[in-house]
């Protein structure tokens, strides 16, 4: 039986003991009404009747005596309800008709005072008879509502130290169990036996706590859990994270990234990222890598963000630098990689930032006042070497000549220096005009003719006709091609040659280096244009200080240009840069 039936059989049995004793209660109030009704209608009006027509026999001097009498009468013959009382009532009549035929003779009137008589008291007799009848009506309901109201109260009270109890007990037991279920007590269990409700409740209850503590003990609970753990690493860490689903909508937003974007992490789960990029300028920088199909683009040019971080207050920015993860997933049984979504990491390099901004101030500073002896250095070397100064015999012309080769190269030192600076500081000064690339390649050429002569390299200049003229600075462009030139004079074998190429490439005009020397393997190409980097295949005697590429690179792409290293497959090293036409 469930639980409800329990509840409504028990509320319906209430609901009828309450209609039992309201049933009792009407019948035996109706009865003694009825009682009460017959008493004062039937007994009483024919009591009232009697001691009227007995006041007119005592007044038949009064001329409508008897007239009253007999409206009396008609009254009482009309009223009759007592057995005996018929008669009685036709005895008056009777009487009655011979005293209004006759004189007055005392013997009617006599005989009609005792038929009165005998009326009143038939009359008085039925009232106390129906008074003891209606005494007994309510002896009787006294007694069965107090039966009834006795057993309705127990049954009642049964069921107020019982019901409660009934659902309380079960709910209190199955709190104690969901308190020990939350507190991972997988092994607790109900013990309600009921067939109802609670019962089944019991059962689910059970059965919920098996299947949770074998849940516990899967390792599918153990999945959960190193997620929750990655989601806490996510959560806590110090960069920025922000990742996208294949379909570039997010999937969550760590509280760094949340914070830089300006954006409600919540709310901003599961909206597609272009169109929250609408609205919000970094978010669209940080995607533009990823807005086309496939593996994200590599980025170009400095990929440093200055980013005001609103948890600095009104400190100095905050530098990041961006990096895009194309994330690939191996479905379950498979081999084959697919494409999962993106992580986008926004490193905080401020500290480091800081740093080499501190660093570049000083090289620029130190190189800056490095120039200055070196100046005087090369000017003292030129008045030694001045016959009006005075003759130098062989020894101090070679040592002459080791200081001067010494302080070129100071002096080639500071300069890239102080290039450096420049680029790292941010501070490039462009002078962008129309340039002829025939005059660059002269340019170039004629600065390091004489350096050439001395290792016997020729220059092999091959120059397209009428190329229109590129979009540079002269003097960053005069530069990068004169470091090209010397790092292939620097690499290459005595008596061989350099090819300076020039070519037009669609909207771009290529400017091309090659040198014979011993070359460089192809997993250093990218390596040489970082700062300070060196391949490690060159002899030690021609090493350099590692910036040269570096700078170039910075000034090619700062004019708007590409600049690379072909991967040849014979011997030596072919350098280019590309410019846009003007």
């Amino acid at each position: 039986m469930t639980l409800k039936t329990k509840i409504a059989l028990s509320l319906g049995f209430l609901f009828s003991i309450i209609l039992l004793l309201g049933g009792l209660s009407a019948f035996y109030l109706n009865r003694l009404a009825r009682d009460s009704r017959a008493i004062l209608k039937d007994n009483s009006v024919s009591l009232q009747l009697v001691s009227d027509m007995q006041k007119a026999l005592t007044e038949l001097d009064r001329p409508d005596a008897l007239t009253d009498f007999e409206a009396s009468l008609q009254q009482q013959e009309a009223n009759v309800t007592e057995v005996g009382e018929q008669q009685a009532t036709s005895d008056i009549r009777r009487e009655f008709n011979r005293l209004k035929g006759q004189a007055l003779d005392a013997r009617i009137l006599g005989r009609m005072q005792l038929s009165l008589f005998s009326l009143n008291e038939l009359n008085r007799q039925a009232i106390v008879r129906k008074s003891h009848t209606a005494d007994q009506t309510a002896r009787d309901a006294m007694v069965w509502l107090g039966f009834m109201g006795t057993l309705g109260f127990l049954v009642v009270f049964s069921f107020v130290i019982s019901i409660p109890g009934y659902i309380a007990n079960p709910l209190r037991e199955l709190t104690q169990g969901i308190k020990q279920i939350a507190s991972r007590n997988f092994e607790e269990r109900l013990t309600v036996r009921s067939r109802d409700e609670w019962g089944e409740l019991a059962q689910s209850f059970n059965a919920m706590a098996q299947k949770l503590h074998e849940f516990e003990h899967s390792s599918l609970a153990r999945v959960l859990f190193e997620k929750k753990r990655v989601d806490t690493l996510v959560e806590i860490m110090p960069d920025g994270l922000i990742g996208l689903d294949e379909q570039r909508r997010i999937l969550f937003i760590n509280p760094v990234a949340g914070r830089l974007l300006g954006v409600d992490r919540q709310g901003a789960v599961g909206q597609y990222a272009p169109d929250l990029a609408a609205t919000n300028d970094l978010m669209r920088l940080l995607i533009s890598d990823i807005m086309t199909e496939g593996l994200p683009r590599p980025p170009t040019g400095n990929n440093l963000l200055k980013i005001t971080d609103p948890a600095s207050g009104n400190g100095p920015d905050s530098y990041f630098v961006k990096q895009i993860h194309a994330v690939e997933v191996a479905p379950p049984g498979e081999t084959n990689a697919m494409p999962a979504g993106y992580l986008i990491v926004l490193q905080n390099v401020t500290s480091y930032q800081q740093r080499d901004l501190a660093k570049t101030n000083f090289i620029a500073t130190v190189s800056h006042e490095l120039k200055t002896p070196i100046s005087s250095i090369k000017l003292s070397l030129k008045l030694l070497q001045d016959q009006r100064v005075g003759l130098l015999n062989a020894e101090q012309k070679q040592l002459v000549n080791h200081v001067g080769d010494s302080a070129d190269r100071l002096l080639t030192i500071t300069g890239e220096l102080l290039n450096m600076a420049q680029v790292e500081s941010g501070q490039i000064q462009l002078h962008m005009q129309a340039v002829n690339p025939d005059e660059l390649v002269r340019a170039a050429t004629s600065a390091l003719t004489m350096q050439a002569e001395q290792k016997d390299i020729h220059f092999a200049v091959s120059l397209s006709p009428n190329l229109p003229a590129v979009k540079a600075d002269p003097d960053k462009a005069s530069w990068v091609l004169i470091n090209f030139l010397s790092n292939a004079l620097r690499h290459s074998p005595d008596q061989s040659r350099v090819e300076i190429t020039t070519q037009q490439i669609g909207d771009q005009i290529e400017f091309r280096v090659r040198d014979y020397g011993p070359g460089i393997r192809e997993e250093f190409h990218e390596r040489v244009f970082e700062r300070y980097g060196k391949a490690p295949s060159l002899p030690g005697s021609f090493s350099g200080t590692g910036l040269g590429l570096s700078i170039s690179k910075e000034f090619i792409q700062s004019m708007g240009g590409r600049i690379g290293l072909y991967p040849d497959g014979g011997s030596g090293a072919t350098f280019f840069f590309q410019l846009a036409v003007a």
